[in-house]
């Protein structure tokens, strides 16, 4: 799976800007492996993804997330 990190960590358009360049960069589309899948009480499919996201001073480390709810809006098929 694609994890779209733009729509997961959507950002108000009118929240202010505070760069830190040693954050994580929360932008962009990350290879995810989802392992699971269920649905919400008002039809939303969410899934169980494990993912990386990388820092935006492009050090080679990452944050490794695991089993992490993700609603399927935010992920596509990889092909």
């Amino acid at each position: 799976m694609w994890v779209n990190l733009d729509i997961l960590f959507l950002r108000p358009a009118d929240a202010p800007r505070h760069v830190i360049v040693t954050g994580l960069d929360l932008t962009g589309v990350v290879p995810g492996r989802l392992h699971g899948r269920f649905p919400s009480v008002e039809g939303d499919w969410y899934g169980i993804v494990n993912y990386e996201i990388g820092y935006a001073d492009g050090r080679r480390d990452k944050l490794h997330l695991v089993d992490q709810f993700v609603p399927f809006t935010a992920l596509r098929e990889r092909r």
